[in-house]
Parts: C-alpha cells; sequence; structure tokens
C-alpha cells in the first residue's frame, strides 16, 4: 500500500527515474508543452516547480543548483533568464496538466503538461 509514500518509481531504478525526470525537465524546458504518461507528468510537475522557484532569483548560486540537476548548459540558461523571471510574481503553480486521451498500445493515460503562460 501507498500510504503516502513520497513519489512515484514509475517502474525504473532510481538512477533511470532521475535521468528520466531530468530528460523531461529539459524538454519542457525547451519547447514549453510536452505530452507523455499521467503519472510522469504528475511526477515531473513536482521536479521542475521545484527547478523554477530556485531559479528564480536569477543569480550564480541559482545557475549552479539549476545545472547540478540538469546537466544542460543550454537549458540551465535558457530557464534561469527567460523562463523564471516571467514567474517572478507568482507563487507555485508555473506547470499546466491537461489530460489528453488514452494511447492505442498500451491504454496508458496520456496527458500535456505545459508551462503556464500568465
Amino acid at each position: 500500500m501507498r500510504h503516502k509514500h513520497g513519489y512515484r518509481k514509475l517502474g525504473r531504478t532510481s538512477s533511470h527515474r532521475s535521468a528520466l525526470l531530468k530528460n523531461l525537465a529539459i524538454a519542457i524546458i525547451k519547447s514549453g508543452k510536452i505530452e507523455t504518461t499521467l503519472p510522469k507528468a504528475k511526477e515531473l510537475r513536482s521536479y521542475i516547480e521545484k527547478l523554477i522557484t530556485r531559479a528564480r532569483k536569477g543569480d550564480f548560486n541559482a545557475h549552479r543548483a539549476v545545472f547540478a540537476n540538469l546537466q544542460d548548459k543550454e537549458s540551465t540558461n535558457k530557464l534561469v533568464t527567460e523562463v523564471a523571471p516571467k514567474f517572478a510574481n507568482r507563487n507555485g503553480g508555473y506547470t499546466r496538466i491537461i489530460k489528453t486521451r488514452i494511447r492505442r498500445g498500451d491504454a496508458a493515460e496520456m496527458a500535456y503538461i505545459e508551462l503556464v503562460s500568465e
């Protein structure tokens, strides 16, 4: 039983799961909107919102903290200089999850996760 367990395992080892979240985060920073399975989207929401909150400061330490998680210079720079300043006066809720369809091959629930543009 789950009983308030802290995160979804997504059927992966811890290293595979962290790599998956890192790659999904890089994809959403680059494109602004991605389609993935619903459990992955819900897990990514927590991961990316913590990164955006950290990046909102915009100083050197913010760059270092974000780069430690993403390991991608281009997306780190985009997150700290372009994406995070848009959310300067917003207290969380930087992403939106929209359920889309049932995937034909394995009947997985699919969803769009996007950065809110207000």
